[in-house]
């Protein structure tokens, strides 16, 4: 009865932790996501992303926390990005191209020499969410915390540039402050996302919620939240198909937001006949 007792509180502390995270995670995801799909950034998360496995190669090398070194990675390679589309004149999608497959492959040739600390990759491409700990949701909200504070703080200002940069710009707001901020905050987000939903699918939590909620909100605020909640729902429906059915949690998650996305392409029909 002892053992019983001890594995399920294990059980249900890997559950609340997964679903803290995942929360967490979708909070945050809601209204960052609908600014990354307004300005048609798709590609820039998964940049991020595939930079994640260099930051995994560079924290196992330096022996640092890796969700540390991840993030450094992520928020080192948006300071590049813009660096590069400031001062250069190179198309942004050869830019995001060139810095998403040299960063892929770099991490991958670092990990496969590092032949004394085999990794499993499985983890890092899809996600370890039952592997969540209490200090990783000490993370997960630190930033959490600093990434809403500041989407609170700039939010009309980053609607302003999203809508029509010009003519912010002509009212006098640093267009380009704001996109390095918006950039970073985006790095940040994908950095702590990928415990959760792995590498490969880190940008569907940015990308999928806001684009369903955009089927149905009228205003930036609305898809905001609305975004929020359908990534609240995703987490909570992916966690439940993954507990039910022994399905990857990542995975399963993402497929929950897929069907919330078809779900939400009735959205407006539904409004016309109301």
């Amino acid at each position: 009865m002892t053992w019983s007792a001890s594995t399920t509180t294990t059980m249900i502390d890997v559950l609340l932790n997964a679903l803290l995270a995942g929360l967490l995670l979708a909070i945050t995801a809601g209204p960052l996501g609908s600014l990354v799909v307004w300005q048609r950034m798709a590609f820039f998360g998964d940049t991020l992303a595939h930079s994640a496995l260099l930051g995994v190669a560079v924290g196992v090398a330096l022996q640092l926390d890796l969700q540390l070194s991840v993030l450094l990675c992520c928020l080192l390679l948006a300071l590049a990005l813009f660096g590069l589309q400031v001062w250069h004149n190179t198309p942004p999608d050869s830019l995001l191209s060139i810095l998403s497959h040299s960063s892929l492959a770099l991490g991958l040739v670092a990990l496969s020499l590092m032949d004394q600390q085999r990794l499993d990759l499985t983890a890092f491409l899809f996600g370890d969410l039952m592997a969540v700990m209490s200090e990783d949701l000490i993370k997960l909200a630190v930033i959490d915390a600093l990434v809403l504070g500041l989407l609170l703080g700039f939010w009309r200002k980053l609607v302003a540039i999203t809508a029509h940069a010009e003519l912010a710009a002509i009212e006098g707001l640093p267009v380009n402050r704001l996109r390095l901020l918006m950039m970073l905050m985006v790095a940040a987000t994908v950095a702590i996302a990928m415990k959760i939903v792995g590498v490969l699918l880190v940008t569907a939590m940015l990308i999928i919620p806001a684009t369903a909620a955009g089927r149905i909100a009228r205003s930036p605020e609305q898809t905001a939240v609305l975004a929020s909640v359908a990534g609240i729902l995703a987490v909570g429906f992916g966690l439940a198909g993954a507990w039910q059915w022994d399905l990857p949690a990542g995975p399963a998650i993402v497929c929950a937001a897929s069907l919330i996305f078809l779900l939400a392409q009735f959205g407006p029909a539904y409004r016309r006949n109301n």
